[in-house]
């Protein structure tokens, strides 16, 4: 337990300051209430960074991120550096401070809101139940193996042609894996691995590893299944997964595919965690909202911030050791939810027809009624 923590908060781009804001009024008050110390220093990353410093991820911020217990990050990215072949991009910083932090793993908890459940594109028996973690790998993979690049053939066609490499180590393999069963324990002991094993020998690596694995956990259940597959079980039965865990370009094509399907975005925090440094050392860890950086509200003061305050919330349990207070958070968010509250995102398009859009709350509102409601809690 970490009682006296420092923060590095890094706002990032579009709505990420305004939304960043009200989860760091969550933990000042957790602070306040529970008898805790948190500094906080706020940092530049992605295209603010690019802008004032002409790169995605300065010194500074490297080194504020090294020196802190735990990140809050808002969001990266937007239209003015939305280029895929400029040299220098937003999402480079986010990259980067993975790599340079070995945040090896990351967890995104998918859970169905029964107050949603018009909202989903799915049918409501489709979702109901739904309550899921998936384990994505987040520093190997494809994303991070060489050799990449792009080059012209040499034949006399002068064909261009793009390359990258998908890489895994056992090492790899089976840390995430752990830290999945680990996880699985705490909830219903069901762990899927996903992977493409008929195809690619990285994938038959991947399985061989986790199986062996799951032969020190002999009270969870391990199921394998190939990744074209689990994206149809996640649209026809995402009620029937527990813990999913799967390498980097799976997990970050099927945790966004599970993201929506319980009808809000808005809703989803995600923690990014490293080695913890000792035996009784807890992980620092990133923490962010799953959706992007939403340029087309920026500045308005209708984001949603409940994803952050959650993101805030798994900061308190993972990286700080603070279960009691983050579950605290999290109930305050259901409370402020079961008052009737909602942003404009969060509002049907029966209710927003109705008239009833004009009685959204602004991001600050929300931010300010859970930290009401979070009162009571603590």
């Amino acid at each position: 337990m970490t009682t006296n923590a420092t923060i590095a908060v890094l706002p990032g781009d579009g709505i990420g300051p305004e939304i960043t804001a009200e989860a760091r009024a969550v933990l000042e008050l957790v602070a306040q209430h529970a008898g805790h110390s948190f500094s906080f220093s706020e940092h530049l990353i992605g295209g603010a960074a690019i802008d004032a410093t002409g790169q995605p991820l300065p010194a500074d911020t490297l080194a504020a991120c090294r020196d802190a217990h735990a990140v809050l990050l808002g969001a990266v990215g937007g239209p003015k550096w939305d280029d895929p072949n400029a040299a220098i991009r937003p999402e480079q910083g986010l990259l980067g401070i993975r790599r340079e932090l070995g945040l090896f793993a990351n967890l995104r908890p998918v859970k169905a809101q029964p107050l949603f459940a018009d909202s989903s594109p799915l049918k409501p028996e489709r979702i109901a139940g739904v309550d899921m973690l998936i384990v994505r790998e987040l520093t190997g993979g494809i994303y991070f193996g060489q050799p990449r690049g792009r080059e012209r053939d040499s034949d006399g066609t002068g064909e261009e042609r793009g390359f990258n490499t998908m890489v895994y180590s056992e090492s790899e393999v089976r840390r995430i894996a752990r830290l999945a069963f680990d996880a699985a324990r705490k909830r219903r002991k069901l762990v899927t691995s996903v992977d493409k094993a008929n195809v690619l020998d990285t994938s038959r690596l991947w399985r061989s590893v986790v199986s062996e694995v799951a032969g020190d956990y002999p009270d969870v259940t391990l199921e394998h299944q190939l990744v074209d597959s689990c994206a149809m079980r996640l649209i026809t039965a995402a009620n029937s997964f527990d813990v999913i865990v799967t390498g980097n370009m799976f997990g970050d094509i099927l945790s966004d595919e599970a993201s929506v399907i319980t009808g809000s975005l808005g809703m989803l925090p995600s923690a990014s965690l490293g080695v913890p440094s000792g035996d009784d050392a807890l992980p620092r860890g990133l923490y962010e909202p799953i959706h992007g950086s939403a340029p087309d509200i920026a500045g308005r003061g209708i984001a949603n911030p409940l994803a952050t305050i959650l993101s805030a919330a798994m900061l308190l349990r993972h990286s700080l050791g603070l279960a009691k207070e983050a579950a605290a958070v999290e109930s305050a968010v259901d409370a402020a939810l079961a008052s009737g509250a909602r942003t404009s995102d969060m509002l049907s398009t029966a209710e927003s027809g109705s008239g009833q859009a004009s009685q959204a709350l602004s991001t600050h509102e929300m931010g300010a009624l859970v930290c009401k409601e979070l009162q009571q809690q603590l």
